[in-house]
Parts: structure tokens; C-alpha cells; sequence
């Protein structure tokens, strides 16, 4: 992937890496022009061939396709279920939000007092695959399994759910009046996409119901079939859809390792592939007759993740020691190698490089600063030993754990454990099935280091809050760091309930620069939008901010 969707809560996805040693290019090159907002082949859906199936390659094969449960918030889920489920707001190249007609007639924002009060009006076509119509109950059910409030729920984020005071239905038939407690400025994110109150009102549902299947459906497609053994999803157009007709037959949608798709792709196995930032992935795809390379800006980013529960990395002197040791020009340079991609560092948390309102906070602690690593390493205790530091009897080791069937995933963490080693620390990479990454490391916390990719949409702090949010006992939502602070939260906390865009800015910038000192998190690079595609595929792409209508996407010609 990525199509993104501005309704998108959050987002994760798995890329291809290259280059495991630091390069000797000069500091600041750039390798082009910057790429355009999106890049999809805009075609009329009059002028798409009625008919054809889509074969559309997954990096893993989920067990969870509740997009809103903990373990289910992947980019992989979204790909497939945006074009089954209910996705109320839908955002362009420009990162502008607008009401889905299919769904909604419309949706504004009232005031009752200090309350702010947003009424939907839903389509009164809108009907789930059972043949109930959407309305009041799907509303009110997901507001309260996601607003925190029942632990029960394993949900992946509260952003702007927990700030709701009640659901309820409005003065005409169809209408829908969501009540916020304080204000919430980026409350077209909520809601999409929307789940069905049969899956959401219990939370035995809610975690497993989804487990391996998809019970309703409500879109262009419904899901014939989830195979757990050959690891594919077929979506097929759903005749009762009361919006326009879905051009394609089915979506074949397939689990493989990323190092197999080029050659899938090359032996018209697959119509698409993200190329991510495998240089060798992009040259062979260029090759292959009747392929079109499209690029955009991407609204995801690169970064690590340090496991701050872990013992080492408890001491905040040890994790900025390592966010220092760790050269990110050079890893930028390494993966971004041959792809003909700028070459900028990231220096915040919630916007990329090319979006508006990015502003670089990361002062001290986003530089390569070795000397200053090794100094609070000696601060925290941690002395020379040899080639590594020790202290209490035990060696200074972290535990970079990469997917294994990534190309060029394990070059990066050799990369950091060259540069770690510098400053006597030890890194064991350690690989691991690229399936199991989530639900078996990163979100038990089994690991020190991990590499992957966050990806951002419209509204970046209401997307990643639950990233940084403080985790509350094993409540810890997206923030697989483990860690927060008050002063995070409440800055995070007043960008929402500003609905001032150049006062939430600020203020967001502000929760940036603090946790920029926390070093949890270390933003690397924007990641390119790099995807193969049949030349006659159209709608889709590289999609940058924007997020595909389904039932636009086809083939032209022939």
C-alpha cells in the first residue's frame, strides 16, 4: 500500500530497505525534483472497462480484520476493507476532507453553548449485507467501544472518540447528532471506517469476531472469501451496492514476501506492487513491458521505535544516547539509494517533509552526535569493557528485531549495529516471520529496537496520539515505546480541542519538541511512494494523501 485515507485512524506498513553500510555521498544531496502530491492515473469511470479482476499483493496476511482493534490497525487491513466497509469521509491529493454521498448526505458542525455538535445525515440507501440500514446504533456502538472507557475493548486508538459525550438521533429520519464533551477539531477522521453495532457492542465481538473472517460488509465489494491457507482475500462486486456499480469483477488480493513480488509482477502474477525503497525492486519493474513507475509523496514515514520498559532503554540518558549514535542522514542515504528520491531527514513526529505546516524540532536530539552519546552513556553508568560498555556485571545489548522476508530489512539493523558499536553498544539482529512481527513482538514488546513505518493522513495528530499517548497500565493503544509524559499529553490533548489551525499547530509542535527529548520514537526519512503498475490500471497508485474510491478502480483498453 499506501492509499491513505484521511478517516484513517492509523496506519502501519512493512517496507523493503537496501544498504547495510554508511555511505560516503556528500551530506545534503538531493536526487531530484520532488514527486507530485499523487500519481494514479485519474481516468473517468465512464471511460474503465466494465469488468476484469485486480490481483493486488499483501507483505503479510493478518488474522484480525477489525481495523480497530489493537491488533488489526495495519495497513493491510485497510486495504482490504475500504473497499467493503462503510469509509464516511474520503480525502483528496490536497489532504481535503468531503463527505462519501454513497454514505452521507452531508455533515456539520453545530454549537449548543460550548458544546460542539456534529449532525450526519446519512443516505438513506446505506445498507449493511444483512439488510439493515445504517444508523443510530452503528454510530453510538463504536463511539463507546473506542472511547476508553471499557478496558474490555482492545481498541488501537481513543483519538477523538473519548472526547465524546453522547450519540444520539437528530430531529429528521437518517440524522445523527454526535456530541463532544470539549471540542475536537478533527472530527471528520471518526468513524470510518464504520463497523457494524453487531460487532461492536460487545467486546467479546469486538476482539474476535473479526478473527479470520468478515461477517458484514456494506461498500462496492463484499469479501467472498478469506483462504488462511493460500493466504488470499477475494473481494467481488456486491450487486445490492446502491451507489455506482463497481467497474471490477473481484480483488484478489494475496499474501507474499515483498522480495517475490518484483518477480510476480515481471511474470504478470500481480497487476501492482509497492516498490517501496528497493532500488533493485524499482530496476526490474522498469523493465518489464507495459509497466508504469508512479511516485507521489507519501504521508508515511520511516523511523525506529525504542522499547523504553525494556531495562536498558528505562533510563531516557541511554535512549537519547542511541538516537544519537545513530547517523540518519546516512541511513536516509542507504535506503533511498537508487530510487532517484530526495534525500532529507525527518525532524518531527507528525508531518513529513512536504507537508504543509512541517517544521523541524528536533534541535539536539535529531543530530549524529557520537561524542555526546558516549558522555550519557558514562552518566548513566554504563562504562567501557572491551569493545562494549557494562554495568551491574552486564553488557550493554539491545535486540533489533526486523522482518525476516523483507529484502534489505536486516542490512538496516546491521547498519545500526555498526554505528551503535561505536559508541559501545552491542545490537543482535534478530529476524523474525514477517507475519508474526506485530502480533508476536512489537505488540507484547518483545524487542528493543524495531524498524517500520508509521502513515500519517489528514489529520496527523489524531491519527498518531495514540502513539505517543502515556500508556495507562497494559492499555498502551499504538504506543509500542511504552512510555509518555503529562506535559505530552496535555499538549496533544489542546492541539485537538483547537479548532485555531495556526494555535494547534503550535501547540503541536510543542508535544513534537517534547517528545523529540523523550527518544522513543526517531523519525528517519519521508517514504517514498514508489509503485509498479499495469499500464491500463486506473485510479490507483501512488496515491500520496489521497484515498481511492473502489469502485472507480479498472483497467482501460482492451
Amino acid at each position: 500500500m499506501r492509499a491513505t485515507c484521511a478517516a484513517l485512524v492509523l496506519m502501519l506498513v512493512l517496507m523493503p530497505l537496501s544498504g547495510c553500510t554508511v555511505p560516503e555521498t556528500s551530506r545534503g544531496a538531493l536526487a531530484g525534483a520532488l514527486p507530485p502530491a499523487s500519481d494514479v492515473n485519474p481516468v473517468d469511470p465512464r471511460a474503465v472497462r466494465d469488468g476484469g479482476t485486480l490481483r493486488w499483493p499483501l507483505p503479510e496476511f493478518p488474522a484480525q480484520w477489525n481495523f480497530h482493534q489493537a491488533d488489526g490497525s495495519k495497513g493491510v487491513v485497510a486495504q482490504v476493507v475500504y473497499g467493503a466497509l462503510p469509509v464516511l469521509m474520503r480525502s483528496d491529493a490536497r489532504a481535503v476532507v468531503r463527505p462519501v454521498p454513497e454514505y452521507l448526505r452531508g455533515a456539520r458542525v453545530v454549537w449548543t453553548g460550548r458544546r460542539q455538535v456534529v449532525i450526519y445525515r446519512l443516505n438513506p440507501k446505506a445498507r449493511w449485507s444483512t439488510g439493515r440500514r445504517l444508523g443510530l446504533t452503528d454510530f453510538a456502538a463504536q463511539a463507546h467501544a473506542l472511547s476508553g472507557r471499557d478496558g474490555r475493548y482492545r481498541v488501537a486508538t481513543i483519538a477523538g472518540y473519548r472526547q465524546i459525550a453522547r450519540v444520539e438521533g437528530g430531529r429528521a429520519e437518517g440524522e445523527i447528532r454526535v456530541t463532544f464533551a470539549r471540542p475536537y477539531a478533527a472530527w471528520r477522521s471518526l468513524f470510518s471506517p464504520l463497523y457494524p453495532a453487531e460487532t461492536t457492542r460487545d467486546p467479546v465481538t469486538f476482539n474476535t469476531g473479526w478473527r479470520h473472517r468478515a461477517p458484514v460488509t456494506a461498500g462496492p465489494f463484499r469479501i467472498r472469501e478469506i483462504d488462511r491457507t493460500g493466504k488470499s482475500v477475494t473481494l467481488v462486486r456486491d450487486p445490492a451496492w446502491w451507489g455506482r456499480p463497481a467497474k471490477l469483477d473481484r480483488i484478489v488480493f494475496r499474501a507474499m514476501d515483498t522480495s517475490a513480488m518484483p518477480g510476480a509482477f515481471a511474470n504478470d502474477e500481480i497487476d501492482l506492487m509497492d516498490v517501496g525503497t528497493d532500488a533493485a525492486a524499482l530496476r526490474r519493474v522498469e523493465s518489464v513491458h507495459g509497466a508504469v513507475v508512479r511516485r507521489a509523496g507519501g504521508p508515511d514515514f520511516r523511523h525506529l521505535t525504542l522499547n523504553a520498559s525494556r531495562p536498558a532503554l528505562r533510563d531516557v540518558r541511554v535512549r537519547r544516547a542511541v538516537a544519537l549514535a545513530i547517523d540518519r542522514e546516512a541511513m536516509a542515504r542507504s535506503d533511498l539509494a537508487g530510487l532517484g528520491w530526495p534525500v532529507r531527514t525527518l525532524g518531527n513526529h507528525f508531518y513529513v517533509n512536504t507537508q504543509e505546516g512541517y517544521r523541524d524540532n528536533s534541535g539536539a536530539f535529531g543530530r549524529y552526535d557520537p561524542d555526546t552519546a558516549r558522555r550519557l552513556l558514562d552518566e548513566a553508568g554504563w562504562r567501557p569493557h572491551g569493545r562494549y560498555r557494562v554495568k551491574d556485571g552486564r553488557t550493554l545489548a539491545l535486540s533489533f528485531v526486523v522482518p525476516s522476508g523483507l529484502p534489505g530489512s536486516k542490512q538496516e539493523g546491521e547498519l545500526t549495529r555498526a554505528l551503535l558499536e561505536r559508541v559501545g553498544i552491542r545490537v543482535d539482529v534478530r529476524p523474525v516471520p514477517t507475519d508474526d512481527l506485530f502480533d508476536r513482538y512489537i505488540t507484547p514488546g518483545d524487542f528493543d529496537i524495531v524498524p517500520f513505518s508509521w502513515l500519517g493522513t489528514a489529520f496527523p495528530l489524531s491519527a498518531l496520539r495514540s502513539v505517543f499517548a502515556r500508556p495507562r497500565g497494559s492499555r498502551i493503544q499504538q504506543n509500542y515505546a511504552r512510555h509518555g509524559t503529562t506535559e505530552i499529553d496535555a499538549a496533544m490533548d489542546r492541539a485537538t480541542a483547537t479548532l485555531n489551525q495556526a494555535r494547534a499547530r503550535a501547540l503541536v509542535h510543542r508535544a513534537d519538541a517534547l517528545i523529540w527529548r523523550e527518544a522513543t520514537v526517531l523519525p528517519l526519512y519521508q517514504r517514498p511512494q514508489i509503485v509498479a503498475t499495469r499500464r491500463g490500471l486506473a485510479n490507483l497508485g501512488a496515491n500520496g494523501f489521497s484515498q481511492p474510491a473502489y469502485e472507480t478502480i479498472g483497467f482501460t483498453g482492451p
